[in-house]
């Protein structure tokens, strides 16, 4: 039975960097997050978005090592965005926990598995900490969660091998890639190949909360022995660890970067683990209040509504 929410068990990142306004989102900052605090970033970020940080990650992330945030001071009336607006790719690795393929009834692999990956669109899907999560209008929707830890890309990178990967990570941040599951199947595909429509079913509008913050890599130990928690309504829904990974992070990286050239603010979701609503047939509803949150990661909620009915086209 799924328990009842206990946010004091996992901790908090000693601090982590975030993108914040004061009453007008076209006014954003970079800021820290120390705790529940929201702190004026360090003065060589005045002007810049995250991405410009992250392309010049190499220059700023001197400064962030020796970075007190007890140095800075308070930011009044803070209200924070998804940390970048926007990454330049969203990539995503589907079937990536042992368990999660177990609920979902697929066989578990033996040996190494080639990691399937899945885009989603930046400027649409991506959304910030206390942002709805919008239920598309249409009858028989199953849009489901996934609480999934993800990889900020500091450096480019092409072919990357898996021992060298960590050098081009910048930081760490959470990501619920939350799922249209009605719509993955078609019933009538052109072929049997396109009988999956892995857009329809992941790139929806405001399909992909990300934050609070980014978490500067050297901050976490060992991104493979990490816990990780989803909860609904207060009730826990996922409650596993990275370890059950299918594919560890760096190969994933790297199979990432065989395909794709990675680039300063790319975001890889490495995949969701067991109790996602799908095998109970439990989704999400207009009132729902989502937490998902990473051990020494962060704690990201969403609010979910119906989305606004869309006036006529002009």
């Amino acid at each position: 039975m799924p328990s009842q929410d206990n946010a004091d068990d996992l901790r908090e990142p000693p601090w982590a960097l975030v993108t914040y306004h004061q009453g007008d989102p076209a006014k954003a900052e970079i800021g820290i997050l120390a705790g529940e605090m929201v702190l004026r970033g360090p003065a060589e970020f005045a002007g810049l978005t995250m991405l410009d940080v992250l392309d010049a990650w190499d220059v700023f992330s001197p400064t962030l090592r020796t970075l007190a945030p007890g140095e800075f001071a308070p930011v009044e009336d803070a209200v924070l965005l998804a940390p970048l607006r926007y990454p330049r790719k969203v990539l995503c690795a589907g079937a990536n926990y042992y368990a999660h393929l177990q609920e979902m009834g697929v066989e578990r692999p033996s040996g190494a598995v080639d990691p399937y990956f899945f885009f989603k669109p930046p400027t649409t899907s991506v959304i910030g900490p206390d942002e709805p999560i919008l239920l598309p209008t249409r009858p028989d929707r199953m849009i489901d969660w996934e609480v999934e830890l993800a990889a900020v890309i500091g450096r480019r990178t092409t072919d990357v091998t898996p021992a060298r990967a960590r050098e081009h990570v910048a930081g760490w941040t959470v990501v619920n890639d939350v799922s249209a599951r009605d719509q993955l199947a078609r019933t009538d595909p052109v072929a049997p190949p396109f009988a999956h429509d892995w857009m329809r079913a992941k790139a929806g509008d405001a399909s992909c909360p990300m934050g609070p913050g980014i978490v500067p890599d050297w901050l976490v130990d060992d991104p493979h022995r990490i816990a990780l928690r989803l909860s609904v309504n207060g009730v826990v829904k996922q409650d596993s660890t990275t370890t059950d990974m299918v594919t560890g992070i760096w190969e994933l990286i790297a199979a990432a970067s065989a395909t794709v050239t990675l680039e300063p603010g790319d975001v890889i979701a490495t995949g969701t683990p067991a109790g996602v609503g799908y095998p109970h047939r439990d989704f999400l509803q207009p009132g729902d209040d989502v937490v998902a949150e990473i051990d020494g990661i962060g704690r990201l909620r969403n609010p979910v509504t119906e989305t606004p009915m869309r006036g006529p086209a002009r």
